[in-house]
């Protein structure tokens, strides 16, 4: 009975265990969790988000290991022209190396915005980074990096002609350098312009032959701040504003989280699914400073193979974790 009874009880010591591993609850990040970006490799979560000073790194093997993560301060910088107003940091993986993405400016004021990046090496952890380049001589803000067969791209946050915040992309010649700049997406739903038009915080999903690019509309000092979509249907040239389609909101402030925007994808340890991370607000006014929170949650996929990003969950609800955790 004793064996019996041993048995049970390391039975069921394993299924909590599997059952804590499997499960997680937002916010993963309180504060300073603003324009958050995620990747997952070599068995780590790879959190990074705005801090506003300069680049820092969080890492856990679970979602919920997270909120305790390792963190690692891997970029500051006292160069004028790029010293401040440090935001949305992303880190890619292009040609066996690790690069890291982000804006930034001068400290008087946010006018002077560039996009530009760090070189990395194998390990996003345990290899140093050092400057590489800046990418844009305009102002610019939110780069990315999105992939197509003919090569590597860059999208990112442009004043277009018509002095809209605005989507640009331009091919991506090496990671240090962009070609030529075209817009692919302004500000003209009603839902793109509460407050001040805006198109911003573009990230890149791949799924059925299509590549989806969610992006941040509206103020993000408004409860509206929220994401739309453009999809490419794997015709036409990804330069073109006539290759996208676009629509939207796909997902908007909900359940006391507002200003759900600037959004990352990544993909859970086993490659099965692809999880959408984001940012939000208590404040029901909306707001762009450090006082909001990152989350997380999974996209799923409706009847016609477009993606379905859900409703943000409330936090503290106890959620599933990514599969393979």
């Amino acid at each position: 009975m004793r064996s019996i009874a041993r048995v049970i009880c390391q039975s069921l010591l394993a299924f909590a265990a599997v059952v804590h591993a499997t499960t997680y609850s937002n916010a993963l990040k309180d504060t300073d969790g603003s324009d958050p970006h995620m990747v997952y490799t070599g068995g780590y979560y790879y959190l990074m988000t705005t801090t506003w000073t300069d680049l820092e790194i969080t890492r856990a093997t679970t979602l919920e290991g997270l909120k305790t993560g390792d963190k690692k301060t891997v970029w500051t910088d006292t160069t004028s022209s790029r010293c401040c107003n440090v935001w949305a940091p992303e880190l890619h993986y292009i040609d066996n190396a690790w690069y890291i993405y982000y804006t930034a400016g001068i400290a008087a004021d946010t006018t002077g915005q560039k996009l530009h990046v760090l070189q990395g090496g194998a390990s996003p952890w345990d290899d140093d980074f050092t400057y590489l380049a800046q990418l844009t001589d305009n102002w610019g803000i939110d780069g990315t990096v999105v992939r197509f067969t003919s090569g590597n791209y860059f999208a990112y946050s442009c004043f277009s002609s018509n002095d809209l915040q605005s989507l640009c992309i331009a091919p991506l010649n090496s990671p240090g350098e962009l070609g030529a700049t075209t817009v692919i997406s302004e500000p003209t739903e009603d839902w793109e312009t509460v407050d001040t038009p805006v198109n911003e915080g573009p990230a890149a999903m791949y799924h059925g032959g299509k590549t989806y690019l969610a992006y941040s509309a509206s103020y993000c000092w408004t409860a509206s701040y929220q994401l739309g979509l453009l999809t490419w249907d794997g015709s036409g040239d990804p330069t073109a504003a006539a290759s996208w389609s676009k629509s939207g909101p796909v997902f908007s402030s909900a359940n006391g989280n507002y200003g759900t925007g600037h959004n990352g994808f990544f993909t859970s340890p086993d490659g099965t699914e692809i999880w959408n991370v984001y940012h939000a607000t208590a404040n029901a006014a909306g707001t762009c400073d450090g006082n909001r929170y990152t989350s997380a949650q999974v996209v799923n996929w409706n009847a016609d193979g477009s993606p379905d990003f859900g409703t943000a969950a409330a936090l503290g609800t106890v959620l599933t974790g990514p599969s393979g955790e």
